[in-house]
Order: structure tokens, then sequence, then C-alpha cells
């Protein structure tokens, strides 16, 4: 950061262009003269603040959070909870909220239930950072009505999942999302994680065709853990192709090849540190997000001992936190995990 002029020594790579996009070939600092060159095809930009100014652009950068849903002890939502959650995240950097995804236990609301988490959490942000909603379902009509709905509450992008049980084909994964990606305007990013979807897996050319063929399509929430895949995705992408980490273990080996940030569920108890993770990494300071992403790795092994969210409930609850039970069929942490779960979050600082 420029001491003088307030701008980041760094670049953003947007794949979009337009009105809001300001390309700079240099920066000089007021005063001094100092001249900083960019990068061929790299672009300077002053980050946006609100929706529109990001419309033509990637959805956000960074941190985002893949928020917890607290429950009250009979099962309802706790939404006073979950205001008080949605304060720790912005108050700790987070750079986003993805709200009703797998760690947020979508999978056991109602619909009812899903748009309602979607739209408070929407009122209470109210265009701090952006809100990313999930939306996603193995039945077509159901992601575009709740993509429909996350739209008219106002939800900056919406994350939408592969169609799991189905198994559908390549063929069929492309008709799925673009059904979806014209039923609506905002951005889309895809979410491509196998091991929750019966090993259904968006292949790096359906992923680039997608975005291609389609403007709001935008990117891809990648928790396959396969980086031989993710090599060639952003080969063949050529930067048309937002790629989020979905997996904490793998953010700066990602960033690296150009991701643009993860979608994380360690963000829950530790915001600050992993916003700070991305941060550094686009500030150049490679060696500090490393050094975070190496500090983190015992914690993160715990928050994923046993399935998300239940470690992460537990953290949370061990912190003070708003998260209250599982819903069923997920059920509490063994004594000997949250054992380790707790040692793992005092080493990190975050207990």
């Amino acid at each position: 950061m420029s001491e003088h002029t307030g701008i980041p020594y760094r670049c953003f790579l947007y794949h979009h262009t337009g009105s809001a996009r300001k390309l700079l070939s240099s920066v000089k600092d007021a005063g001094t003269g100092i001249g900083i060159h960019l990068p061929p095809k790299c672009t300077a930009v002053q980050e946006p603040h609100n929706a529109a100014e990001r419309s033509n652009m990637s959805v956000f950068t960074g941190a985002g959070v893949a928020i917890v849903t607290p429950f009250k002890e009979d099962g309802s939502i706790d939404y006073e909870g979950f205001a008080k959650n949605i304060e720790y995240q912005i108050a700790g950097g987070t750079d986003a909220i993805i709200v009703c995804g797998t760690t947020g236990e979508a999978a056991t609301m109602t619909e009812e239930e899903h748009l309602d988490v979607i739209r408070y959490c929407i009122k209470v942000v109210n265009k701090r950072i952006p809100v990313i909603a999930g939306t996603g379902s193995n039945c077509t009509k159901t992601a575009i009505y709740l993509t429909q709905e996350a739209e008219k509450a106002g939800a900056d992008a919406a994350l939408v999942v592969t169609p799991y049980y189905n198994k559908a084909t390549q063929k069929g994964l492309k008709q799925h999302f673009e059904a979806v990606a014209k039923s609506v305007s905002i951005p889309l990013i895809l979410y491509n994680i196998p091991g929750r979807t019966g090993g259904v897996n968006i292949l790096p050319e359906t992923m680039v065709a997608l975005c291609e063929e389609n403007e709001n399509i935008v990117g891809v929430k990648d928790a396959t853990g396969n980086f031989s895949q993710l090599v060639k995705l952003m080969s063949l992408a050529k930067g048309k192709v937002d790629v989020y980490s979905g997996n904490d273990d793998q953010v700066v080996p990602l960033l690296s090849l150009g991701g643009k940030g993860v979608i994380s569920v360690l963000s829950n108890v530790a915001p600050k540190q992993t916003h700070d993770m991305c941060q550094k990494f686009f500030d150049g300071d490679v060696d500090g997000a490393r050094q975070i992403q190496l500090d983190a790795l015992p914690l993160i092994n715990a928050l994923f001992c046993e399935v998300n969210p239940i470690p992460v409930k537990k953290a949370m609850a061990l912190q003070g936190q708003p998260a209250g039970p599982l819903r069923m069929p997920l059920t509490e942490m063994e004594p000997e995990h949250a054992k380790m779960l707790e040692q793992e979050m005092k080493a990190f600082g975050v207990l």
C-alpha cells in the first residue's frame, strides 16, 4: 500500500470488462515521481464496494465464509444468534458471506426456512460485503426457483452445487447450469464437490464452456482436492473462470495458480486469519500467507476430522459463538475429537 496514494501495489485479474474497470498502465506516487509499472495484461483497480460496481467483475476476492446456521435447542433457527455471527464475520474482515451452503445445513431446511435465512442474512449484511446464496438442488426446477427468489431478495450472487444423487452426465450438467443461469441476472458460482454428490464432477472443459457461453456463470468453488484437474482448468480457462478453493488446506496453493480466494469453513472461527492469509498473498507477502496456511493446518484437520459442520459447530460453541445443536442425521462430536479440536484451537490462538 502506498502511503502517498493509498493504492495497493497489486493487480486483480478480472475476466470481464466494463465501465467500472479502470485500466492503468502505471501508477505514480503523488509528489515522488515514482512510477509503479504493472506487468502486461495486469489491471490495477480500486476495489469496488457495492454490487453495481461489481457487476462486470469477480463476485469477490479473498476469504468468503461458508457461514454456519445456528439453531435453538428446539431445532428452530436462532436468528438473533445468526445476526451476531454475521457481525463477528464482518468485524473480522471476511470478504463475503456464503449462506445456506453445506456448512449452513441447508440440506435439512425446508424451502421456506432456506429462503428466510437467505433473506435475513441479506438484510443484516445490508450491502456491506457480498452475500452469496446457496441455491443448488438436484432438481433443476427447484434450483431455478431458489435462485430466482435469492435474486429477488437482493443476493449478490448464487452458489449452485452440481445435481446430487441423479448423477448427471457432462451434457446434463451443462444444461442444468445453463437453465439456472438463464433464469436470473445475478452471477453464478458453481460448486464442484464430487465427494458429496456421488462422484459428479464438472470437468475442466465443461466449466470453461459454461463460463464462455453464459455471461453470468463466472466461476467455481472447487472442492475436488484434485490439483492436477485444477491446473488443467486454470490452463484452459485463461482467466475466464474465477476459481475459489473449497478446501481450507489448499488456499495458498490455489492462489498461486491465479485463484480468487476461498469459500471457507475455517473462517467461522478464524475470520481475521483466513482473510489475512489471502490478503497477504495479494499484497505480495507470499511468505506471510504461506505461514498462516501452514500454521492453520492442524486446526483445519481437526475441523474436518468428522463430517462438516459437526466440528465447526463445536468449535464455535467453545468460542461462545451461537451455534446450537445439529439437525439430524448429523450428531454431536465424539469426545476424543472434541478434545483434539479444543487443543488445536488454543494452539492457533482462537481459543
